[in-house]
């Protein structure tokens, strides 16, 4: 069967290959949204579109954000007046960017209205779509977020140090929504206790140009603000006791990286986003925590810092132990085959509506 799965490719997220890859081995043919005027019996041969991150806009400039606005908007509309079949995963509480807010907030609901099914990583996404769309119970389906295991080469295995340092990593893009001028500062305000490397590609070069600036004051922070490449992932994570993510809650709902954390035998330290809320049975094996505002954020995430300095401190091998049991967690409830048979059950339940 002929389907477009958009995007079909993303370098920096292997989720994308991961599905891909598998539908394809499913026996479905997977097509770009680009194409799909490209022609009339191509357009014709498609009977599903399946949407990711189609509610996030161009904000290079106001003038492209809007055409991007209706681009979206007519494709939409196309694909209700064909008659074809419209899934659309759900992956952040809003989108990440400010600038495009509204406009992002009506393609999201217009993609809950006009969507067949609606793809859930997290069970607080449901809550979420039910406080504002109630009548669309029924277009939901929960598929767990698929684990990474091997998809970046081997592990690697953390090599000890004498110093006694707390090892963070910031592993991802680099973007102002992830907190990283507050990581830094607080990590910076406790060299004497941990040392964090910030790894990913900035958004722009003037956002790479401010952290350099803002984390050449303290001596444990080190900086590669370029695009990793897949092979060196396995060795960030190895030389790491743990990944810090301190997203933002307001837009942040689920995180392939926090799977990547668990799917390399890696736990870490995470605010409370809907990815872990379904983890509750695991709780104990990763350091999580709340906040309302910056002020406590603040305060909660160098609470989270101390406190993983005293159990390494107590127990030098407690995070590896931790992460042990994360990755047959994620291997048992996260499996890519699994998540697979999951996808294709949607599809097949939609196109036989």
């Amino acid at each position: 069967m002929d389907l477009i799965f958009n995007p079909p490719v993303n370098k920096a997220n292997q989720y994308i290959s991961i599905l891909v890859n598998g539908l394809e081995e499913a026996g479905f043919k997977v097509h770009p949204l680009d194409g799909i005027f490209s022609g009339y019996r191509h357009f014709k041969s498609i009977r599903l579109v399946h949407l990711n991150w189609f509610e996030n806009l161009d904000e290079t400039s106001y003038i492209k954000m809007l055409i991007s606005f209706f681009r979206k908007s007519i494709v939409l509309t196309v694909i209700r007046l064909s008659n074809k079949k419209l899934v659309w995963t759900m992956h952040n509480r809003v989108s990440h960017e400010k600038k495009s807010n509204r406009l992002s907030k009506i393609l999201t609901h217009n993609l809950i209205k006009f969507a067949d099914a609606i793809i859930i990583h997290s069970h607080q996404s449901r809550d979420l779509i039910l406080e504002s769309h109630p009548s669309q119970a029924s277009k939901i389906h929960y598929i767990p977020h698929p684990d990474f295991t091997e998809i970046y080469g081997p592990e690697v295995e953390k090599k000890n140090s004498s110093n006694g340092k707390l090892k963070l990593l910031f592993l991802g893009a680099v973007k102002p929504y992830k907190n990283l001028e507050l990581l830094i500062r607080t990590a910076g305000q406790m060299e004497d206790k941990l040392q964090l490397s910030i790894a990913g590609n900035p958004t722009t070069e003037n956002y790479k140009a401010h952290l350099t600036r803002f984390a050449a004051v303290f001596n444990n922070i080190k900086l590669k603000l370029e695009f990793i490449p897949d092979s060196d992932i396995p060795n960030l994570l190895g030389e790491s006791d743990l990944l810090i993510l301190p997203y933002d809650l307001n837009s942040s709902l689920n995180s392939g990286t926090v799977l990547l954390a668990f799917s390399y035998r890696k736990t870490g330290i995470f605010p409370q986003i809907g990815t872990l809320t379904d983890m509750t049975a695991m709780q104990d094996q990763f350091l999580s925590y709340h906040y309302t505002s910056d002020e406590e954020h603040a305060s909660k995430l160098r609470e989270m810092l101390e406190s993983a300095f005293q159990l390494k401190k107590n127990n030098p091998e407690v995070f590896q132990m931790m992460g042990n049991k994360m990755f047959h967690y994620v291997k048992q409830n996260h499996g890519k085959k699994m998540v697979i048979e999951k996808l294709k059950q949607v599809y097949q339940s939609v196109l036989h509506s």
